[in-house]
């Protein structure tokens, strides 16, 4: 039954839309185009957070989005600071992130005119969103808000904007809020196809799972789990699919892959002869690296694939992924051959974590070996702790090597690969399980591109322990320019004191200064509460190894020749 309606502004009635839409909190920065929607945000239950850069209250949102599955909010000003969302909406877009980013507008008679913060935001999101509108009149206001919502959080998840002209905001309606329903279920892959893909899995002799980001959702990664567990087949993740196995099928896991073709997972794509996709988009991790032999592929997913030349699934299995995969679990007969490959792929990758376990911590002038904080860090992190990586070469070493055995664990960006985002990330994450220890890791790079939001976290009293790699350099662009041109270009800047940094924005803040220090200083940041920074000097001497193709024994650079020294 309609309800009775009420006459009430344009901000009022969004800011109630939101509230039973069920958002709980929003992240923005205000301005006068949008000042009275944050007015109005005062007479809900939601709890307003002002940022210190636009940026990052999208990064913020999008968090929201990725760990609960529902759209995650960010409201900011005309002009700028809409222009300050660009890249933490296109973040959100590619990584599959579920958001809601509001902008606020000139009035709709002012929007020929040049004046001051006029922009057609429109056009500006459009190409890096799933929906993208302005509101023309107040009474669309409450459709065009539950079609945003809805857009953002079904099928393969995204980012909306809705762009707010001023007047609208102030314009009165008699309209009621829409509420669509949260969660609109697919059904099942169609059932002919299913047992078309379970008749290739069982007459192919060497079959490879590689699990996407929306593998690691939790129901997905549960209905997977039985899938693997029937069928022992052999699994490669990408780095957003971190997670999604849990440690009991890590026998049949031959680690995460992305960016540079030579890890383990690599030689067991490269020698299959059917490779199941499930939940994988390709800007995970391109196909033209991984499938350069054009293998047979079953997609798995909850949109059809987009085709590329390496990228042509046989077979197709579009719809639910949790109950598309146990359907083909009930169908499946036992399944457990592996090639002589294979299993020699897979005992590298079993042997490599036990060499990670036992890694000594190697100190030089510069600091410490990858591995050996990796080693440390792994010794701290428990199962309900959240770990949220930024973009550096940092992020390479602990997507190949940092275990993780929850869905949605690490969060990881390999869609824009974009730099800043950990510590946003994080102040999401704590909010949404504030007894819960939550680690978040950047180099030195790009922990400044937003470590402004301390102030953020300690003013939230967030449970984060952030880690920074020091090297005093961007690293991961330094290694590839050096690689190709045989030197490096813009990427050296000065040091920073990171514990004085910290500390003056309220946080506990501790630096490692020399080799016995690593272990005992992580412990004693774990054991804090309230925000805490790290800083860590970090070696990349090996840095050229992660990019280093793998050799006739198909052994990981990495550790090529280290077994002396690690024995």
């Amino acid at each position: 039954m309609k309800k009775e309606s009420s006459i009430r502004t344009g901000a009022d009635l969004i800011a109630q839309q939101l509230e039973q839409l069920g958002t709980k909190y929003i992240f923005g920065i205000p301005g006068a185009k949008i000042d009275r929607l944050f007015d109005a945000i005062n007479d809900t239950n939601i709890n307003l957070i002002p940022v210190r850069h636009e940026a990052n209250a999208a990064f913020m949102a999008g968090a929201i989005g990725r760990l609960t599955g529902k759209a995650g909010v960010t409201m900011v000003t005309s002009g700028p600071g809409c222009g300050n969302l660009v890249t933490g909406v296109a973040t959100a877009n590619s990584e599959g992130d579920p958001m809601l980013a509001l902008g606020g507008a000139v009035k709709r008679t002012d929007q020929q005119r040049k004046t001051h913060q006029s922009l057609d935001t429109v056009g500006i999101f459009r190409p890096i969103t799933k929906y993208c509108a302005e509101i023309q009149h107040v009474d669309a206001a409450a459709e065009m808000i539950a079609n945003a919502v809805r857009a953002a959080e079904t099928g393969r998840p995204g980012a909306s904007f809705v762009s707010l002209p001023q007047d609208v905001l102030s314009d009165q309606t008699e309209n009621d809020v829409i509420i669509p329903n949260r969660y609109v279920p697919m059904g099942t892959a169609d059932i002919t196809a299913i047992d078309e893909a379970v008749k290739r899995i069982e007459a192919a002799g060497n079959v490879v799972v590689l699990a996407g980001l929306h593998a690691s959702k939790e129901e997905n990664a549960l209905a997977i789990t039985r899938f693997l567990q029937k069928t022992q087949l052999p699994v490669v993740g990408t780095y957003q699919a971190a997670g999604t196995l849990n440690i009991n099928h890590y026998n049949r896991f031959a680690g995460r892959v992305g960016l540079f073709n030579n890890q383990p997972g690599d030689v067991l794509l490269k020698q299959a002869d059917l490779i199941v996709t499930i939940g994988f988009n390709a800007i995970e991790y391109d196909p033209d690296l991984w499938n350069t032999k054009d293998c047979p592929i079953i997609h798995l997913d909850i949109e059809p694939a987009e085709y590329q030349q390496h990228y042509q699934p046989e077979i197709e299995l579009v719809g639910n992924i949790a109950t598309s995969v146990e359907q083909m679990t009930n169908r499946m007969s036992s399944y457990s051959r592996l090639s002589p490959l294979s299993l020699s792929i897979l005992e590298e990758v079993a042997h490599r974590r036990q060499l990670i376990k036992g890694y000594p911590s190697v100190w030089s002038a510069r600091g410490f070996h990858p591995l050996s904080i990796i080693k440390v860090m792994q010794s701290l992190i428990t199962p309900d702790m959240t770990l949220c990586l930024d973009m550096g070469s940092f992020h390479i070493w602990l997507a190949r090597y940092m275990g993780c055995f929850r869905a949605r664990q690490m969060m990881i960006s390999n869609g824009q690969q974009t730099m800043g985002v950990a510590l946003p990330w994080a102040i999401s994450a704590s909010l949404l399980n504030p007894s819960a220890k939550v680690i978040s890791v950047s180099g030195d790079g790009g922990f400044m591109q937003s470590s402004m939001e301390l102030e953020t976290a300690v003013r939230l009293g967030c449970n984060i322990v952030h880690i920074v790699w020091v090297d005093n350099a961007y690293n991961m662009v330094e290694i590839q320019e050096v690689n190709k041109y045989g030197r490096h270009s813009g990427v050296k800047f000065g040091p920073i004191d990171f514990k004085a940094y910290a500390e003056s924005f309220g946080a506990h803040a501790y630096a490692v200064t020399d080799q016995h220090q690593l272990a005992t200083t992580l412990k004693a940041a774990m054991d804090v509460q309230g925000p805490a920074v790290v800083a860590i000097p970090v070696d990349y001497s090996d840095n050229y190894k992660l990019l280093k193709t793998r050799g006739a024994d198909h052994c990981d650079p990495v550790f090529a020749g280290q077994e002396s020294v690690l024995a």
